[in-house]
């Protein structure tokens, strides 16, 4: 049974646990290869798998002016790693009085004291506390103090690319959300309520479009990307423009996706976008029948591409 708590509801018996701690931003390959480990180590002690991270990410409450926008915003960091298997999901709320905590007192006090833990595995550039004074070697000193066991993981890599937060973050960014998936083992994904438009979708172009008011801090690119679109959890295919809609003279950002074989009246609804591919800028078009040409274009791309998709 997997279980959500903070230090103040923690479970009253965690039987053996084994532990990381980390931000795990994007939940990618390389913090996978961590918890992959945390489960196996907590299956031949018969113990519990925990994954301790932070809310709000700690940069945004130590340095907000260097904040990046984050690839996944809590409520699917916690999805995420609890779909990998993970038995106990704790989250520490990151205050300027919680990073005041020498890191020798974190261990003491919340791993050991807390926790009891039997063994913690981290990343090999892991680093905790106040002032990142703690890093691995300081956890395996206090692991022989404290009989815990230390286990590091070693930096990911798929081909040339090192797999990590910044890289996906960028690639994202940079509108290259097929590469992005490579390193993050799944399609990156936005989330968000579908509110009002301006009607212009399907009484002008021919091509009703559900507008997104996004959720997430990570907007990919402007342009037009191939997606699939989850809506109350069944999966459908379409097509996402994210931009001003310049042939309308927009002032403002917005996120459209039109669903294919979709008619649902689904306002107020909160919806999944998952991108695949980008297929193009977006395009200030001359006339309105111009652009309801490109669309019949991109929508004919894009189920190509699914039926391309699907024979692999």
């Amino acid at each position: 049974m997997t279980v959500t708590c903070t230090l103040d509801n923690l479970p009253e018996d965690i039987k053996n646990p084994v532990v990381t701690i980390g931000n795990f931003d994007g939940v990618h390959w390389a913090h996978q290869a961590i918890f992959k480990k945390v489960i196996e180590r907590a299956k031949d002690l018969n113990g519990a798998s925990v994954v301790i991270t932070f809310e709000p990410h700690p940069i945004k409450v130590m340095s907000p002016n260097k904040a990046k926008p984050l690839i996944t915003l809590l409520e699917q960091k916690r999805e995420l790693v609890l779909n990998q298997g993970i038995d106990i999901f704790l989250l520490i709320r990151f205050t300027l009085e919680f990073a005041a905590i020498s890191a020798s007192d974190f261990v003491k006090g919340i791993l050991v004291d807390k926790l009891g833990i039997k063994e913690i595995v981290v990343g090999y550039d892991y680093t905790f506390g106040n002032n990142r004074e703690g890093n691995i070697n300081l956890l395996k000193e206090m692991g022989q103090q404290f009989n815990f066991k230390v286990h590091e993981v070693g930096p990911i890599y798929l081909g040339k690319s090192l797999v990590s937060s910044t890289s996906i973050r960028n690639l994202i960014m940079e509108g290259k959300v097929s590469e992005a998936r490579q390193l993050l083992g799944r399609d990156y994904q936005i989330r968000g309520e579908v509110i009002k438009g301006r009607n212009r979708g399907g009484a002008l172009l021919g091509y009703p479009t559900a507008n997104v008011r996004v959720e997430d801090e990570l907007i990919p690119k402007q342009g037009v990307y191939v997606v699939t679109v989850d809506v109350g959890g069944k999966i459908y295919q379409g097509l996402t423009n994210i931009g001003y809609n310049p042939t309308f003279k927009g002032k403002t950002l917005s996120v459209e996706a039109h669903i294919f074989d979709f008619s649902a009246d689904i306002l107020k609804q909160k919806i999944r976008i998952n991108f695949l591919s980008r297929f193009r800028d977006e395009i200030t078009f001359a006339s309105i029948k111009d652009l309801s040409q490109q669309i019949s274009r991109d929508v004919r791309q894009a189920r190509e591409f699914f039926q391309k998709k699907n024979k692999l």
